[in-house]
């Protein structure tokens, strides 16, 4: 048997060890309800840090981002801003809801929305919007693992065979350990995925022969011909650049993908690029977030990790090493174009493990996002064949980190928000317990069934996972009408007016929502909310001596987003340097990337502005005191007044 092999089994067999022994010791420690879905409010500092970070960045970040640089240039990695975006959402609500759950024993979003509006009907929404959220987004890192593994053992393991094999022990330790087995293995999870994205990076650049050469070839690979105009690789932009190095502007006024008038010179506009880190930001404000919330000890943890794990660490390795292996691979013989015309600046070791999948040129492959950082592992297959076999499993273990606290989270909401309430209002916690299991494991199935009829890119398939975790229920028609399903069947396309469907799905929300709380005002109600924000307010208030610095923090806020991640970053094209002038690159590097590495600094500022100085992250000053350990046991009558 081939040794990368043999090495790559031998780490998985390690991995899955692992994996089984927190789901059985998850299991032992799980006596009641609570501690099998919020892990009995007890999760540490350092396991929430590494957990919640390997949630937040997965799979699709893993395989899909570096594909997708490589397909669409710098222009697509602006995404990598979602290192700030999504834990942004959390620097805003996490502590709000680690508050109320402790002082009213909630366990599911569902459960603290009813109590808050009195209605059951947001109970089931809430779930919903679970359900919606975590099915295509599970399905995303399981396929990705079927495709993994489809490469690295030379088609031995089918995409299909592999994914389904992949996901039986993840079923069985977060179905058997719950949500403190999930948490443990994520915190392993997030230093995989990690390590594995920061030594593929390395591995590239050495391919490509050292820093010189990548700018080199960059430049060459962006070159626009004097006389036509022309990008002579890839798109134009409409200002004569190279899309590779360039956004088309801050909007462009045509339909969206798919339709008879498609945007020129790429798609990531600056408004296009705001709304997908709209979309982003639903990872953090999907309701299993929620349940990391209630689940954890204290909020201590919560500003280490927006902040230092994500924003800077994750940040770091995605502006550098991710950027490396994306852009990169056309110097290693991915892109035969290039090829054909630099072989001087080309170190062609990919076309070995392109052949093997039946390709010349990754761009013409129908996965290209997909299959790019396979294809990077794959090159030391001869010299390292171990290091093919850990990598593989960082990747693995990248992919089941989110999906996995999905998968427990859902389960959950299943099991309390519908079961409990509707079913079975009496459940005991051992009955709680065997019901959330059965929901993983329905779940999985789903997703599986999901991921088995995607055609679509991986990253693009959880793009409009997270669009609908940005949403409630009136926007998920907005946003279905504008992602793929609704282009079939739609004159506008995907995407119209460069705004993605996160982008339509929040207008349409925020319009409804305003409109139908404006008509449905009731002075009993509001009385009865008010006790949430007047504990809130005296739990959570920032000291006198600070509040001048809100307006402060607006307008770092605003400004951030404005140019940093939205229509101003179109001054990121030029301000460094002509894209179109390699000589005139003030760091020998596009002045696009100079500008998105300059912005991702401040934004580590900004958010440490916001969850340290501004106190949205950090323990209350007043302790929280409980008022009931599981808001569950206790019977909720919505109709009794006050």
């Amino acid at each position: 048997m081939d040794p990368k092999v043999v090495w790559l089994f031998v780490f998985v067999a390690l991995y899955w060890t692992y994996c089984v022994f927190w789901g059985i010791k998850g299991a032992l420690s799980a006596k009641t309800a609570s501690d099998y879905f919020v892990a009995g409010r007890q999760i540490s500092l350092w396991v929430f840090i590494l957990a919640a970070t390997a949630t937040s960045f997965s799979g699709w970040t893993f395989m899909g981002h570096p594909g997708l640089i490589y397909s669409d240039g710098f222009q697509y990695a602006y995404a990598s801003f979602y290192a700030i975006t999504i834990p942004f959402t959390g620097v805003l609500f996490l502590k709000r809801q680690w508050m109320l759950g402790k002082r009213f024993g909630f366990i599911t979003p569902g459960e603290m929305m009813a109590y808050y509006f009195r209605s059951d009907t947001i109970r089931i929404l809430v779930v919903l919007v679970a359900l919606v959220f975590s099915i295509p987004y599970l399905g995303v890192q399981l396929r990705a693992s079927g495709f993994l593994f489809n490469v690295l053992t030379d088609n031995m393991l089918g995409v299909e065979v592999g994914m389904w094999l992949l996901s039986l022990v993840v079923i069985v330790y977060v179905a058997s350990g719950g949500l403190r087995a999930v948490a443990y293995v994520d915190s392993a999870q997030a230093i995989l995925l990690a390590i594995g994205m920061v030594v593929i990076g390395i591995i590239t650049m050495g391919a490509i022969g050292g820093f010189d050469q990548l700018s080199r070839g960059i430049a060459a690979l962006t070159a626009v011909d004097p006389t036509t105009g022309r990008a002579l690789f890839g798109a134009t932009t409409p200002d004569g650049h190279s899309a590779y190095i360039a956004i088309p502007g801050v909007i462009q006024y045509s339909a969206g993908l798919g339709s008879d008038s498609e945007p020129s010179g790429g798609i990531w506009t600056g408004v296009m690029i705001l709304t997908y880190m709209f979309a982003l930001m639903g990872v953090q404000s999907a309701p299993a977030f929620s349940m990391w919330a209630f689940g954890n000890k204290s909020p201590e943890p919560f500003a280490p990790q927006q902040v230092w794990a994500s924003a800077a660490g994750i940040g770091a390795i995605l502006m550098v090493f991710a950027a490396i292996q994306g852009i990169g691979s056309h110097f290693l013989g991915a892109d035969s174009a290039f090829l054909a015309a630099h072989p001087d600046l080309v170190n062609p070791v990919m076309l070995d493990g392109l052949h093997k999948i039946g390709a010349t040129d990754l761009l013409a492959h129908p996965s290209t996002s997909d299959m790019l950082v396979p294809q990077l592992i794959y090159l030391m297959s001869e010299n390292a064949p171990w290091l093919v076999g850990l990598l593989s499993v960082c990747a693995l273990a990248a992919m089941q980190s989110t999906g996995a606290a999905y998968m427990s989270t859902a389960g959950g909401m299943l099991t309390r928000d519908i079961i409990k309430r509707y079913l079975m209002p009496r459940a005991t916690h051992v009955q709680q317990k065997t019901f959330g299991r059965i929901g993983v494991v329905v779940i999985v199935f789903i997703a599986l069934l999901v991921a088995s009829a995607a055609n679509d890119a991986l990253v693009l398939l959880g793009g409009l996972a997270v669009a609908y975790g940005f949403q409630m229920w009136p926007a998920l028609i907005a946003v279905t009408l504008t992602e793929n399903i609704g282009a079939q069947f739609m004159p506008w396309g995907r995407w119209p007016l460069t705004i993605h469907s996160a982008g339509w799905g929040i207008v349409f929300n925020l319009t409804l929502a305003i409109l139908v709380s404006a008509l449905t005002q009731d002075r009993g109600e509001r009385k009865h909310r008010m006790t949430f924000h007047q504990f809130l307010g005296e739990h959570a208030r920032l000291p006198r001596a600070k509040r001048r610095l809100i307006p402060v923090a607006w307008l770092i806020a605003l400004a951030w987003f404005l140019f940093g991640i939205g229509p101003g970053a179109v001054i990121g094209n030029w301000i460094f340097g002509d894209p179109n002038q390699p000589a005139s690159w003030l760091f020998a590097i596009p002045s696009i990337w100079a500008w998105q590495i300059l912005w991702w600094l401040l934004g580590i500022g900004m958010m440490w502005f916001l969850a340290y100085k501004m106190e949205l992250s950090t323990i209350p000053q007043k302790e929280v005191e409980a008022l009931q350990e599981d808001i569950g046991d206790i019977h909720l009558d919505f109709d009794r007044p006050g």
